[in-house]
């Protein structure tokens, strides 16, 4: 078992913070999440100000080569690449020899980036013209800033004040953090939802400026980690250029890194390349999306800083980086198919709708005998339905062991895969985020040898025990002292820490992993803690214990159990909660015992705001 190590660069942390070995900060854990793996048991830890995310897996084979930015100077043979011919053996076209070393020293004198610049279209302000007049500078991250779109990277200030799980009619003490941003059209500025989660306050900072100026958060996109701010100020927006979008990058294409990371007040420029394109998981979204690697340095305080392409175009948001022994310089980028569909669904929605599931969980179906046994035939692909979300749309024509042909049209392989680019395949659930909320696709399937196609419509996520409470405050319940509040992600992070995947209770965690919701306001209900008083003495030791009936009723959610108990008029109010334990406690006496425990521990009310309306 190998540690891996996220960093998720929530914005650089407070400069009086002083960082773990590990780079975690201090202060308590952000609520982020990681779906865990039933198979390699991954653990995901989380720092508010950025941004270290703890991953545990198996990575068998991983290489140790080290890959750095661009080489600066060229190898022993003349070649920055290496893959030149050796002296002596390259004048086989008629050069003169004197003339062949002239060209190869002016060519060493290049970094890797500016040569192959030079065989790329750009705009009158793109980053291969720079590149070109610039002819003293050695390195891309030098020339770059004096690039107009510099001018765009913003630096983000937020004041953050958590939720706190463990004590919900309270907040955590408030901590600021620093990140990074950048304008685009609209008179509006893009960044990572991580960087003002849970905030109080944003400013914004524009390069070379000395004013801060107040904004405005106009959406938060949780699952894409992308967040959209905007400044009332006229001031800000003048003598600025928006940044442009470009298409998505291939591999090995040059990439810059633009923001304002840990180690400096100023900003700051990285390089280096795309080595991976695929389907990654989301730290901060708990969900997993088109993403795309780089080996530019993303630190902390990089997060919501811009990547360019080398015409000065952004090709991606950098949100989390890779720690490892084994592996160096390997960051992430939100590539530009995601940041337009977030910006489209604001626009079209005028806020943020979510990306759409199709509401399955599959198997492939690469065995050759299962696949005769559901009945395929050899020409035949495709996955099999294990199961189908209750609350999804596709529940009303999907089943178990269905086998999932195509996707509006497109084939599906047995391995779960779709043709993505020349060469290149795919997750097919990337069709499936291409896609907005309320959309419908059109899926092909095999039921006991016969075709059927459906058109389904497609919905965001319903999990039974939420990854985000996506900035709202906590909701709880008290009678006679027991503290009664919904299970989510961002509680159990909070009780147990950055292991809760371990130390949490194991019924709780396996509702976490394999249970679906039934229905749409379904909730986990747990007792949380026993505020201890006279009347419910021998209860004490109950804690984060789920309830799954009152008064012999089916708990559906918090909101049903508090208007069961408001309006119990039965002698005893009786709790079966998960083990087979019981609570019973006279009606009377509690009601009449919760003034006095509410006072005791000053909370201000028994019951949070949001089911005040029971």
């Amino acid at each position: 078992m190998e540690q891996i190590t996220v960093k998720r660069g929530r914005g650089r942390p407070p400069k009086q913070l002083q960082k773990t070995p590990t780079g975690v900060g201090s202060t308590p854990s952000a609520p982020e999440f990681q779906k865990p793996n039933a198979s390699n048991n991954n653990s995901v830890e989380g720092s508010p100000n950025g941004d270290i995310e703890m991953l545990e897996s198996i990575l068998p084979g991983m290489s140790s080569r080290r890959r750095g930015r661009p080489r600066k100077h060229p190898l022993e043979n003349g070649s920055a690449s290496g893959f030149d011919k050796p002296i002596g053996q390259e004048n086989i076209s008629g050069v003169d020899p004197k003339d062949l070393k002239k060209m190869k020293t002016e060519r060493s004198l290049e970094s890797p980036l500016r040569r192959s610049s030079r065989y790329t279209l750009s705009s009158p302000h793109s980053l291969s013209d720079v590149i070109r007049q610039n002819a003293n500078a050695d390195s891309v991250a030098d020339d770059v800033k004096g690039s107009p779109f510099m001018n765009a990277v913003v630096k983000v200030f937020c004041v953050h004040t958590e939720p706190n799980f463990s004590l919900p009619w309270q907040r955590k003490r408030q901590f600021s953090s620093n990140s990074s941003g950048f304008i685009i059209d609209g008179r509006r500025v893009l960044t990572n939802a991580h960087s003002v989660e849970h905030h109080t306050q944003v400013k914004l900072k524009k390069r070379g400026s000395d004013t801060k100026y107040l904004a405005t958060v106009l959406a938060i996109g949780t699952e894409c980690d992308i967040a959209m701010l905007t400044v009332s100020d006229d001031e800000f927006w003048e003598g600025v250029s928006p940044v442009q979008f470009g298409a998505l990058p291939t591999l090995q294409d040059a990439v810059t890194v633009v923001g304002y990371p840990i180690g400096g007040d100023t900003i700051s420029v990285t390089s280096g390349v795309v080595s991976r394109i695929e389907v990654l998981s989301y730290v901060h979204g708990a969900t997993e999306l088109l993403g795309v690697q780089i080996d530019a340095a993303i630190n902390a305080g990089n997060s919501g800083g811009p990547a360019f392409n080398d015409k000065g175009q952004c090709v991606g948001i950098a949100f989390q980086s890779l720690k490892h022994e084994d592996a160096e310089n390997i960051g992430y980028v939100i590539p530009t198919p995601v940041i337009t569909h977030f910006i489209t669904d604001y626009e079209r929605s005028g806020d943020y709708t979510g990306f759409p599931i199709l509401g399955i969980e599959w198997q492939k179906m690469e065995n050759p005998d299962l696949r005769i046994a559901m009945g395929m035939l050899s020409t035949q692909k495709g996955v099999r339905v294990r199961r189908v979300e209750p609350t999804a749309p596709a529940a009303k024509f999907l089943r178990s062991s269905d086998i999932l042909l195509s996707f509006d049209a497109i084939d599906i392989a047995n391995d779960g895969t779709v043709p993505f680019r020349r060469g290149e395949r795919i997750g097919f659930s990337y069709l499936v985020s291409k896609k907005y909320t309320g959309e419908h696709a059109r899926v092909k399937i095999l039921r006991e040898s016969e075709y059927h196609e459906f058109d389904i419509e497609l919905s965001t996520h319903k999990r039974l025990v939420p990854a985000h409470i996506k900035g709202k405050p906590p909701s709880y319940y008290i009678i006679a002292g027991f503290v009664f509040s919904a299970l989510s992600v961002p509680y159990l992070r909070s009780e147990y820490g950055k292991d809760y995947d371990y130390d949490a209770p194991v019924k709780l965690l396996d509702k976490l992993l394999h249970s679906m919701a039934r229905t749409e306001d379904e909730q986990l209900v747990v007792i949380s803690q026993v505020l201890v008083a006279d009347i419910n003495i021998g209860y004490e030791d109950i804690v984060n214990t789920q309830v799954l009936a009152f008064n012999g009723v089916h708990v559906k959610n918090l909101r049903h159990l508090a208007d069961m108990v408001e309006n119990c008029e039965d002698e005893f109010l009786r709790f079966d909660l998960e083990y087979q334990q019981i609570v019973v406690l006279a009606t009377k006496k509690s009601k009449e015992a919760t003034p006095d425990i509410l006072a005791t521990h000053c909370i201000p009310s028994a019951i949070s705001d949001d089911l005040k309306t029971i």
